[in-house]
């Protein structure tokens, strides 16, 4: 019996000895080891993420069937405050309002961004200053930049107006006239992001395989035959992103209505997240609020959902 277990742990030692063995065992202890450093590495992260985002979208959806002033008890009111905003004629202004908004800044920005983004392809030693000159606005607050074009829109002292007055056009009230506020909202909004847009078009166009342009020179395509047919549809994962991020970003609207009117916007000024906020902080209906905030989720999950879908038409992945 003694020979028997000497010989076994002799073969046990073999075994272990074994090259075919250890290098498994040490590459998946080498592989356990990255995943807990990956995990640790990520863990702020993760860790802020359920504390500022999913928590509070928890917190929001469980309060949206509740009535609750945000300083006594919560009573429930199942699906009341979903019917409430709904119905409310205010609110129903608001998002014909958020969606003219997007309507008009969406487009804006990325046409904006495309033209300007080509035109810095001629740029030359120049690019890096004009990039500075078009990103400023975006790493600026803002608060600030809506001061700012607050002082633009003045129908007294306004360049604006005096510019458009000058070459034989009318001058609008921006911030007063009805017709005119979504507008000058957008106005704002492109100035701002524009740079944004700038940035990641420039990316997109550098990306661009330069032999596809060059069978297109061969081929004997205009300028605009290149745009169309190569460019574009090269362009086409880029400007996938960018209008995903600017309609979910167009649908958040706030800081520009805050800033111009504080909480006395008038209706045709008035956005989906105004009258969130107005509702919960101004009227202290926070199940209305939640209610009204989580509907707005759902419809930019919605049109999220549908732009992926129907990406399979249009956007073109090169290898």
């Amino acid at each position: 019996m003694a020979v028997s277990s000497a010989g076994s742990r002799a073969r046990a030692r073999l075994t272990s000895a074994d090259p075919d063995v250890h290098p498994d065992r040490r590459s998946r202890r080498r592989r356990g080891r990255d995943t807990a450093a990956g995990y640790l590495f990520l863990a702020p992260q993760l860790l802020g993420l359920v504390v500022f985002m999913v928590g509070p979208l928890l917190f929001a959806l469980v309060l949206a069937f509740y009535h609750w002033d945000g300083f006594g008890t919560r009573s429930f009111a199942g699906l009341s405050n979903f019917t409430e905003v709904m119905s409310s004629q205010r609110i129903q202004r608001a998002a014909v309002n958020t969606v003219w908004f997007t309507v008009l800044q969406v487009p804006g920005l990325m046409l904006t961004g495309l033209f300007f983004a080509l035109l810095m392809q001629r740029a030359g030693k120049l690019t890096p200053v004009y990039r500075l000159a078009f990103f400023a606005p975006v790493i600026t607050s803002s608060v600030a930049v809506a001061a700012i074009w607050l002082w633009l829109f003045n129908p007294d002292i306004s360049p604006v107006n005096n510019a458009l007055r000058g070459i034989g056009l009318p001058a609008p009230n921006w911030l007063q006239d009805a017709r005119f506020v979504i507008p000058a909202f957008a106005i704002v909004g492109i100035w701002q992001g524009l740079g944004y847009q700038l940035i990641m078009f420039m990316a997109g166009l550098q990306s661009i395989d330069r032999s596809f342009l060059e069978a297109a020179v061969l081929d004997g395509c205009s300028e605009w035959q290149k745009l169309r047919h190569v460019t574009i549809p090269l362009l086409s994962p880029t400007i996938l992103f960018l209008s995903i991020t600017s309609i979910i970003g167009s649908f958040q609207v706030f800081d520009y209505i805050y800033v111009f009117f504080d909480d006395r916007a008038p209706d045709s000024a008035r956005t989906i997240v105004y009258e969130v906020v107005r509702i919960a902080f101004g009227e202290f209906n926070f199940g209305a609020a939640s209610a009204l905030a989580f509907l707005l989720f759902l419809a930019l999950l919605v049109v999220t959902g549908c732009q992926l879908a129907a990406q399979k038409k249009w956007v073109h992945y090169t290898e």
